[in-house]
């Protein structure tokens, strides 16, 4: 499948629910270091949280491709330990791989943007070890360089200004 910006749309995942399998199963497949058999965390408990509201976080979103979800993004509380200062936090960004490179991305980071604002806050953060093309051509900004632990890549907190 090639996605086309002009016929993506992207809404909240609540108003998607029985999404909720084939989107545990993207992050397990994605993440399997974090949601696999021997990984500290849940997907389907993530997933469900993302899908339980549309106006209180944790959120989600997801975008589609002529009817067919391509991707999804969610805002959470907070994301990263030595951060619980910083609210809230772009995270769980994931597209098929065949519409990467397409715009999914970014139209689902705007989305989460537009969430944040929607729901009063002044700033949204995003922790990132590869996206950070992404969120400099979407105007966010560098705040702060997190040291990863164990195999975990040097992150780079970047912070958006609403």
């Amino acid at each position: 499948m090639r996605c086309e910006i002009s016929t993506l749309t992207v809404d909240l995942l609540a108003h998607h629910r029985a999404l909720i399998p084939q989107v545990t199963a993207w992050f397990c497949a994605e993440w399997p270091d974090w949601y696999g058999a021997d990984g500290p965390g849940d997907a389907a408990i993530d997933v469900a949280a993302f899908a339980a509201s549309a106006d209180v976080l944790p959120l989600g979103v997801v975008a589609f491709e002529n009817g067919e979800p391509v991707g999804v993004a969610a805002l959470r509380q907070t994301s990263i330990a030595s951060h619980t200062h910083l609210t809230p936090w772009a995270v769980a960004g994931y597209v098929v791989p065949s519409c990467r490179g397409q715009g999914v991305g970014t139209q689902l980071l705007r989305a989460l943007v537009a969430q944040a604002q929607r729901l009063g806050h002044a700033r949204v953060y995003c922790a990132a070890s590869t996206a950070g093309p992404l969120l400099h051509r979407e105007g966010w900004m560098p705040a702060d360089m997190i040291d990863g632990d164990g195999d975990r890549e040097r992150l780079t907190v970047f912070v958006q200004h609403l």
